[in-house]
């Protein structure tokens, strides 16, 4: 399969982005869709941003991940690259990977961020999506 690249323009930048789909397991049998996405803003030897999403969609079905259609949009990318940026992320520095981290706080409208990806040990996804669908209803 092909890995499809997209651009999006801030400033004077133009930033290249792709989003993988795969899944991450709940502490449960749950599997929910976790898509993750990379951002290079100097090209491929350019220091890239690289932030693990969960979604937020609490489908029907076996497991979340079997139903949930959820993909980021460009203005998820936008506000990743614009809290990355505030965060102190240089683009343009050589080689190595920026993280968003789940410690970051970032909440996008249909996604949080996840560590489980990388941290076994790390938040509940299944627990983090029921609580933001309580947050989410509550307001």
């Amino acid at each position: 399969m092909r890995t499809r690249l997209r651009t999006l323009r801030i400033g004077e930048r133009t930033y290249t982005w792709r989003a993988t789909i795969g899944q991450v397991a709940g502490d449960g049998v749950d599997l929910h869709r976790c898509i993750r996405v990379r951002v290079w803003g100097a090209g491929k030897t350019g220091r890239a941003l690289e932030a693990d999403l969960l979604s937020k969609a609490t489908s029907m079905g076996w497991t979340p991940a079997a139903t949930d259609g959820s993909y980021p949009e460009p203005a998820d990318v936008r506000s990743l690259v614009e809290h990355a940026l505030a965060l102190g992320w240089d683009p343009a520095a050589l080689g190595g990977t920026f993280r968003l981290t789940e410690e970051h706080g970032v909440e996008l409208p249909g996604f949080l961020l996840t560590d489980r990806l990388r941290d076994p040990g790390a938040l509940d996804p299944t627990g983090r999506v029921v609580r933001a669908a309580r947050n989410e209803g509550a307001s």
